[in-house]
């Protein structure tokens, strides 16, 4: 790649999200840190060719305009397209002269070589990795897609990402969509439980990460939270400061990661002796209105608990919201740490993570297939680290 390339496809950071099939930019490159979003086609240097219908002209206002292709370039270079190609290819047998009037054109023209097309003709993957994640709005999945796009950068690759919302069928069409467009990997925080829809592109050769939750019906490489250890110790703080009646409240606990903090809780009370209350429990408590509810819950009942722990950020601000207009003051522990979690009036306690991290390590693996690596399928355990502030040392109170 020349060095007018090179600097075209860094200027623009690359970060894309999938909706339906179809390319676009969106404000999450904002909550990652990248520059404003550009139009998705500038990004990926396309050059479709110009509308028929016009006369090769650009389209009325109405209408996207045409790009420059290889053949304008030409005409203002006054070269063939042969020449063009061989410029932008980096091919020899192109006098200096030439080559700089070539590239001038290119410059002027505002001309962006089409790589996805080019490596489609020749049969290629292109230099893009897949993610599909839940939801980018939640900071966890933002920041594991920043660790992601880091390794992503340095490997000359560009990022795609998708949002299942929670939906095996939309994460099926994300992961589809995302191979018609020929991504040299995927990785996948899986909505779904059946993935074995996935076994005839991987009998092709497309390598697959699982991220934060491991599939079924597969074996592949996985990158995971260690959710039971984290919990196990959040559970035990509360229990060495005297709680007996600890809330927990959570999302789905079919989930990977909600079974493995459902089955922490319980398996610490058990090795405590504390007799196992199911009227703490509460379940599908992800959207904030229900967390809130099931806070106010616990609070009504008639021996309410003097602890509560949260198996998610989101799930903790909600709770967080419902505890402040309480007169009780429960001790507090979140799975997973917040912005400004430190800087409330009760510094919040949480189990924390790298999510970051775990993106870097998820990517790092996948390039590392992607070079050739055929080692059996890897399993890796990210630690968590109880960080304890103000809200978890509040004492049992009744």
């Amino acid at each position: 790649m020349s060095q007018l390339y090179h600097e075209n496809v860094n200027v623009v950071k690359p970060f894309l999200t999938v909706n339906g099939g179809e390319e676009k930019n969106t404000h999450e490159m904002h909550l990652l840190g990248e520059e404003k979003p550009v139009a998705s086609e500038h990004i990926l240097g396309e050059e479709p060719q110009r509308n028929q219908a016009n006369g090769g002209k650009a389209g009325t206002s109405e209408q996207m305009k045409a790009r420059p292709t290889m053949q304008d370039v030409a005409q203002r270079a006054g070269v063939s397209l042969k020449t063009v190609s061989r410029v932008v290819n980096q091919e020899p047998r192109v006098n200096q002269e030439t080559r700089i009037r070539v590239e001038e054109a290119i410059r002027s023209l505002g001309f962006r070589r089409n790589d996805i097309a080019r490596s489609l003709r020749q049969g290629q993957t292109s230099l893009t990795v897949g993610l599909v994640i839940e939801d980018i709005a939640n900071p966890f999945y933002s920041h594991l897609a920043r660790g992601v796009e880091q390794v992503a950068q340095r490997h000359h690759h560009m990022l795609i990402i998708s949002n299942s919302e929670e939906n095996p069928q939309r994460e099926r069409e994300m992961v589809n969509a995302m191979l018609r467009r020929r991504v040299s990997g995927l990785l996948i925080v899986p909505a779904g439980r059946d993935h074995s829809y996935l076994k005839s592109e991987m009998r092709l050769g497309t390598q697959v990460i699982f991220v934060d939750r491991p599939p079924t019906n597969l074996e592949v490489d996985t990158v995971l939270l260690d959710s039971y250890s984290g919990t196990h110790a959040a559970i035990e703080h509360f229990l060495n400061r005297g709680h007996r009646r600890i809330g927990l409240i959570c999302g789905d606990p079919s989930v990977h990661t909600g079974a493995g903090r459902v089955g922490a809780y319980r398996a610490v009370l058990k090795e405590w002796g504390v007799p196992l209350d199911e009227s703490l429990l509460c379940f599908g408590c992800d959207a904030p209105a229900r967390a809130e509810a099931a806070v106010q819950r616990l609070l009504a009942l008639p021996n309410p608990p003097t602890a509560l722990f949260a198996t998610n950020n989101q799930i903790s601000i909600a709770s967080l919201r419902a505890l402040r207009s309480s007169p009780r003051r429960l001790a507090f522990i979140g799975f997973d740490d917040f912005e400004l979690a430190e800087m409330l009036p009760t510094p919040v306690t949480v189990i924390a993570h790298d999510p970051a991290k775990m993106g870097r390590q998820a990517a790092e693996l996948l390039f590392a297939r992607l070079a050739g690596d055929d080692r059996p399928p890897q399993h890796i355990l990210l630690p968590t680290k109880l960080i304890v502030r103000g809200s978890s040392e509040i004492p049992p109170m009744w």
